[in-house]
């Protein structure tokens, strides 16, 4: 590993891709701080689903995850195992001082930790929106990887739907600028996946992250050097959620996974 990247840090959430990402880019930059935000509640979550999506439609969001999705967890564990050996992707949290927990993002303790820090770089994975007042705590460049083709695909599970819409041509992950919208910054690079029959919904995710990494130590070498280049995400757009029980099975037979 090589030394210390003070002008780098990493915004997330305690799940495996948020380790694959951290373990890869200190492998390769060197040792930098990571703050980790507390996950929001279950009952918070649905109650927001509720609000924008109505009681039905959240429901069946949950009742998927928590029986099929559950149940591909268990199924797929060994094809998510060989994606992670065949990838070298270290899902498991390291042991280093180097994390700090936060309630939020959008906390004061998050933003005086950033403005105390003062990074060049600021890598996202898996948190809460972040606010205005965070993206502008210090004059770094905030960085997200997005599980999804922007614009077309914005919100959640893009690569998924992109395959559930036989939209190939979008099935893949997008490197962006966060600004205060969902997933709507310029776009620093994309990158599409190939799934093979033995993927599903929980093993997307992992050939997601493997195919960002190049982008993504990319984009942090740009930034650094004063010289990244971006896109506008332009063109038609939409936003995605979980899909619901039904949904998902309607999907499956389909061939979908």
């Amino acid at each position: 590993m090589r030394g210390e990247a003070p002008d780098i840090l990493m915004l997330g959430t305690d799940n495996p891709t948020t380790w694959i990402i951290y373990n890869n880019l200190i492998q390769h930059f060197g040792l930098f701080p990571i703050l980790l935000e507390q996950p929001v509640s279950r009952s918070v979550l649905f109650r927001n689903r509720v609000r924008k999506l109505g009681i039905f439609d959240a429901a069946s969001q949950v009742l998927f995850i928590r029986t099929i999705r559950h149940y591909l967890s268990w199924r797929d564990a060994s094809r998510i195992e060989t994606i992670c050996n065949d990838g070298q992707l270290e899902r498991a949290r390291p042991v280093t001082s180097a994390i700090t927990g936060i309630v939020s993002v959008n906390s004061d303790e998050c933003r005086e930790i950033l403005k105390t820090l003062s990074p060049k770089v600021i890598i996202i994975n898996g948190t809460r929106i972040i606010g205005r007042k965070t993206l502008q705590s210090c004059p770094a460049t905030f960085i997200n990887t997005h599980h999804g083709i922007t614009p077309r695909y914005r919100g959640a599970h893009g690569a998924y739907w992109a395959l559930f819409n036989k939209d190939a041509r979008n099935c893949g992950v997008t490197v962006h600028v966060v600004d205060e919208g969902i997933d709507t910054g310029n776009i620093i690079a994309q990158a599409l996946i190939s799934p093979i029959g033995q993927d599903s919904f929980v093993t997307y995710p992992y050939l997601l992250t493997e195919s960002a990494l190049p982008l993504l130590r990319s984009a942090i070498s740009d930034i650094r050097e004063d010289r990244l280049k971006t896109v506008p995400a332009t063109g038609q757009s939409e936003i995605w959620y979980h899909p619901g029980f039904i949904q998902y099975l309607l999907g499956w037979l389909r061939g979908v996974r």
